[in-house]
């Protein structure tokens, strides 16, 4: 039975949940065989509340018991028919399946939405979102051969080849460096030195690369985060820029530029931003970091509640740095982490699973209730990262005192 392939291939792999469980009609489902449509809503439950890979069957008896109060017979019908699921064979034609079914119900959404942009129902950017949705199906030529398994280039790829350092030291005995395929973000309260964070590392980040880093940023101007990278970059005051402006530009040109190319760019985005914005910047440009500041409130997805939405936001994040090169998101902390100097991750704001579950790395920073204080506090609470050659494992999950320096636009290790 297709349906029972379907749920578990859903359970036995993530990634096939994820790609294709907004296109599985459920109706049939639920009119026809009723166990199997709410062991379907417990896959769906579990990936939301658990960050796992994969749904033991175990887990799933265990959701069905606590969403549905059942008798003895009904308890053993549902157990017997998950054992069935897990017995079963895999059928390796099921993706087929679900790719071509993915494939007609996006065509199908594009022609309804087409007949109502002529009819004037709808803008046309709808359209031109939902074909650009249609586009992405295109299988590239590694998801056709997959990841190579060769033991040399692995551990070349991950450890011998530098990818983009840090400035902080601390981050790169525990982190280490940032490639393509890592997403991770920070968080902070407001005004704790999220931006100056970014610039400082940033302004490293970039002698690591030829290609260019992307900003996409909806706080503060743009104007005003560029003028914080030139001091990051440079370690000079506002008054050292004001005071020696061509001497300033002509030495960020070199520091930055490559072969006469900008390479270092802030996009002054606005609440309103939709994700087809970045992903037609990206398309069209060279990057080798994308940063999303701030992440939450960058719009293109629709959930029932806030928090799937948030989750289907990171998950698209993730995407992007698998498709292009490593992001940096950044969040906020919530009300209960201010003072706090070693934030947890249970202080992310408006989640407590679905952000954190698409992160490879988090990192918290958290500061004094004194305004006036230089220091920061900063702390790993998610690392899944390899590292370098020259990271610690006992810094992998810890936390350092680090100084801010916001004339400077730097931040800088306490040894």
């Amino acid at each position: 039975m297709v349906e029972l392939q379907i749920i578990r291939l859903f359970c036995v792999n993530k990634d096939e949940y994820s790609r294709y469980y907004k296109y599985v009609d459920t109706t049939y489902m639920k009119n026809n065989y009723p166990l199997l449509h709410k062991l379907f809503q417990m896959v769906f439950s579990f990936y939301d509340k658990y960050d796992k890979d994969n749904i033991t069957p175990n887990e799933l008896f265990t959701m069905y018991q606590a969403n549905y109060i059942t008798d003895e017979s009904e308890q053993k019908e549902i157990k017997e028919l998950i054992d069935t699921i897990f017995d079963s064979e895999e059928n390796t034609a099921i993706r087929d399946l679900l790719q071509s079914h993915k494939r007609r119900a996006l065509a199908g959404n594009l022609a309804k939405v087409a007949l109502d942009v002529e009819e004037g129902k709808v803008e046309a950017e709808k359209l031109q979102e939902l074909f650009s949705d249609f586009e992405l199906q295109a299988v590239n030529e590694q998801e056709i051969n997959g990841c190579t398994d060769d033991l040399s280039d692995l551990l070349h790829q991950q450890f011998d080849e530098v990818g983009l350092r840090w400035r902080l030291n601390f981050l790169n005995k525990s982190l280490g460096s940032l490639r393509q395929g890592d997403f991770g973000f920070i968080f902070a309260r407001p005004e704790t030195g999220k931006t100056t964070f970014l610039a400082s590392e940033v302004s490293n980040m970039i002698k690591y690369t030829d290609k260019e880093i992307h900003w996409f940023h909806n706080e503060e101007g743009a104007r005003k985060v560029q003028t914080r990278v030139y001091q990051a970059v440079l370690g000079v005051t506002t008054q050292q820029l004001k005071k020696h402006e061509e001497r300033c530009k002509q030495k960020y040109y070199e520091e930055t530029y490559k072969d006469g190319q900008k390479r270092i760019f802030i996009h002054d985005v606005n609440e309103s931003s939709h994700i087809k914005v970045i992903e037609g910047i990206l398309k069209q440009k060279n990057p080798g970091l994308i940063i999303l500041d701030q992440i939450d409130k960058i719009k293109g997805f629709k959930a029932d509640r806030n928090d799937l939405e948030l989750k289907v936001l990171y998950q698209w994040a993730r995407e992007l740095c698998k498709k292009y090169a490593p992001v940096i998101a950044v969040s906020q902390a919530s009300g209960e982490a201010e003072g706090v100097p070693f934030l947890t991750m249970d202080m992310v704001d408006s989640s407590k699973t679905a952000k954190q579950g698409e992160a490879d790395w988090i990192l918290g920073i958290g500061k004094d209730k004194d305004n006036t204080s230089r220091i920061r506090y900063l702390n790993i609470t998610k690392n899944k990262l390899l590292g370098d050659s020259d990271s610690l494992p006992a810094l992998r999950h810890g936390s350092a005192r680090v100084l801010i320096k916001p004339e400077v636009a730097q931040y800088e290790d306490i040894v």
